[in-house]
């Protein structure tokens, strides 16, 4: 039988809090055994589980890993809206004239992500 990742794993200043704001952008539910204050937050979505684990030090650098989202019922440029107004922040803008590309966001904590384009926005554009 194989070993399977059963989520990832971030470390960060509030649990609970970046839990809220990643259970928002998932859509998915933070586990009722969390509280605010709590060292530990589970995140579980469709396909997807995040544990935000309190650690002391600050992120100090570029993330060596990051999630990249594809909305499923959005737009990509629709998502990006939707979740700069749940609290994130652009880093950076790599959308093409020709409707290619992504955008490379920071959660409340600065732990980049990216949003791609849909599945129906890849498939209308020929891949």
């Amino acid at each position: 039988m194989p070993t399977l990742v059963r989520h990832l794993t971030i470390d960060c200043h509030d649990a609970y809090r970046l839990g809220q704001f990643w259970a928002a952008v998932l859509e998915g539910t933070l586990s009722d055994d969390d509280r605010p204050g709590d060292p530990e937050a589970l995140v579980e979505a469709s396909g997807s589980a995040l544990l935000f684990v309190a650690v002391p030090e600050a992120k100090s650098v570029k993330n060596r890993l990051h999630l990249d989202l594809q909305p499923q019922d959005r737009s990509r440029d629709e998502e990006v809206e939707r979740v700069l107004a749940l609290g994130a922040t652009v880093v950076a803008d790599h959308r093409t004239p020709d409707g290619k590309g992504w955008v490379t966001l920071a959660d409340p904590e600065g732990n980049e992500f990216c949003v791609e384009r849909s599945a129906a926005e890849r498939a209308s554009a020929g891949g």
